[in-house]
């Protein structure tokens, strides 16, 4: 206890330290990417993490840790632009020469394939890649397939069947022309999106038709992976076969190689980029260390605003979490500025236990787990914590005294984090335990039900601007698939009923987005009110790079543009 309090006195100081940073960039005012400046490239950007984020296939990894690569390195017809601000929210054309043509209803997308694009292999991009790349989704059950590209016409076949998926009338392809149309069952206002994010971008016809693990696939972007060992490192190079089509989708790249280094502790991290032996370090700070860059380095410290959460998944379909009294307890009882305080301070976070993050689509500021508040009547914010209701809740569902395992990530903050709620469920009744894992299973393994989690600390950061982003994505019944490690549904929640009305926001919004969210709003706290999660608090992004790293920009979709970087 006195370790622990010690250690949030630190956090303390380094908050304020952190206030008075200059260099936060969050307030970048929207605008494109500065022209390419060929004096600037060359060298080598040395990126250091504790862990690799499992496989490097594109289609099946759901990482930011990896998601950040591959903006730079892999294609979709569409991608989110390059640029600062909400510009980097905007989608644009990629592969495709446009922006869709859109009819029938929205239930129709036009493109046309951009001619001479090649592979990392030097092969050609054709549209028979494009439809073997979407039929690819469903081949090796990427974690969205049944929830971002469930529209598509034939995916209720290829989801049954991911082995034999046929969507030849839902992607159709015409090689004389380059056409490409993808036909839906309904309208989707965030389909431009989903096209957009890296399960969409296209592989060869050729790619494996399950998950590649290690095994290298082509890239059409400026960077190809030339090696890949989890324990060790990932390295990129230089596309041989990449010429720049667009500016704002896919630019040229500062650095000739990208280096990214496992195996290293978050304070080796710190000190690996404090001796410009590393350009950026991956992990959270450790809270030790934060003063420490927050006053010295004071000019090499981003902090960035996110659209992400903190939240505690619930296995609703296990002891205890099977019963609703349990969920809600632990809603009650987390104090979520406790939680703010181990990862850093009110500089770098904010207690929240809404489901949709504070000025997100959809968000309603209530708080239905509080001292004062309940989910029939909630407050407008979290203030505190109330024990008392959570200890008689447990006792209500006759739960008290069941063992709960704590399944977190074993760097320091997320153990921090499990050590933190084993206390809390103690104190209201339970028997918990911590159980860390290495970062680069922990998500996937968090996902499976063979694992039979039955409580984990896990974070989430949008995938495209719009409330099904998380509703529709985290709770929806789609998203649950038993015994995978592709089931981003972790609590295991499905409510057919609330399905039904996340099924009616999707399709509101296409003509009335307004209504759509006020909509999305309500079912935020329809949802919570049975609890299959917990949520803790919303992050912001603390970048820390070396003295030598120049051209930091950061993007609100991806994080910082690691191609972007120079270090000549």
């Amino acid at each position: 206890m006195r370790r622990r309090t010690m250690a949030i006195s630190t956090i303390a100081a380094a908050a304020l330290a952190l206030s008075m940073v200059g260099s936060t960039s969050g307030s970048a005012a929207d605008g494109k990417l500065a022209p390419y400046d060929k004096a600037h490239a060359g060298g080598v950007v040395k990126l250091v993490a504790a862990a690799a984020a499992g496989t490097i296939d594109p289609k099946v990894n759901y990482t930011g840790q990896y998601w950040q690569l591959f903006q730079a390195t892999y294609d979709g017809l569409l991608s989110f632009s390059y640029g600062t601000g909400k510009t980097t929210f905007e989608v644009v054309p990629d592969l495709a020469e446009a922006l869709p043509k859109i009819s029938n209803g929205g239930k129709t997308l036009t493109f046309k394939l951009r001619k001479g694009v090649k592979f990392s292999n030097g092969k050609e991009v054709t549209v028979a890649d494009v439809k073997a790349s979407f039929e690819r989704i469903f081949k090796v059950s990427s974690p969205t397939a049944g929830s971002f590209y469930n529209g598509i016409v034939g995916a209720t076949a290829c989801l049954a069947k991911p082995a034999t998926c046929d969507l030849s009338k839902g992607v159709v392809v015409d090689p004389a022309t380059n056409g490409v149309v993808i036909n839906l069952t309904a309208a989707d206002d965030a389909i431009l999106s989903k096209l957009a994010v890296p399960h969409a971008v296209i592989n060869p016809a050729s790619a494996p038709s399950k998950d590649a693990g290690t095994t290298l696939i082509p890239t059409t972007g400026a960077y190809m992976f030339k090696s890949y060992s989890p324990t060790k490192s990932l390295i990129m190079v230089r596309n041989p076969y990449f010429k720049e089509w667009s500016h704002d989708a896919q630019p040229q790249g500062y650095p000739d190689e990208i280096d990214y280094n496992f195996g290293l502790t978050p304070t080796a991290q710190v000190t690996a980029v404090e001796n410009n032996q590393a350009n950026w370090a991956y992990d959270p700070i450790p809270a030790d260390r934060l003063n420490e860059i927050g006053t010295k380095y004071v000019n090499q410290v981003h902090v960035n605003p996110l659209t992400a959460m903190w939240y505690l998944p619930m296995n609703v379909n296990i002891a205890p979490f099977n019963n609703v009294k349990a969920r809600q307890a632990v809603n009650y009882a987390i104090d979520r500025a406790a939680m703010v305080k181990i990862f850093g301070g009110t500089q770098l976070a904010a207690p929240v236990c809404s489901f949709l993050p504070p000025n997100f689509p959809g968000h309603v500021d209530y708080c239905g787990y509080t001292k004062g508040g309940t989910p029939e009547k909630p407050a407008k914010a979290w203030t505190a914590p109330d024990l008392e209701k959570a200890k008689a809740l447990v006792k209500a569902s006759g739960t008290a005294g069941q063992p709960v395992a704590i399944v977190v990530s074993d760097d320091d903050v997320n153990k921090q984090m499990g050590v933190y709620l084993q206390s809390v469920l103690n104190s209201i009744g339970y028997k918990a335990t911590v159980k860390p894992i290495s970062g680069n299973i922990q998500f996937t393994y968090i996902q499976n039900t063979k694992n039979k989690v039955q409580i984990s600390v896990t974070q989430w950061y949008q995938d495209y601007p719009a409330a099904s982003d998380f509703l529709s994505v985290l709770l929806g019944c789609q998203s649950f698939t038993p015994n995978s490690d592709s089931s981003i549904n972790m609590a295991g929640y499905c409510n057919k009923a609330i399905d039904a009305k996340m099924a009616k926001a999707i399709a509101l919004g296409v003509t009335d987005p307004t209504a759509a969210n006020k909509l999305w709003g309500a079912i935020d706290q329809e949802v919570m009110k049975d609890a299959p999660v917990a949520v803790a608090f919303t992050p912001k992004q603390l970048d820390f790079i070396s003295s030598s790293t120049k051209n930091y920009i950061f993007s609100l979709q991806y994080k910082m543009f690691v191609s972007q970087l120079q270090v000549k």
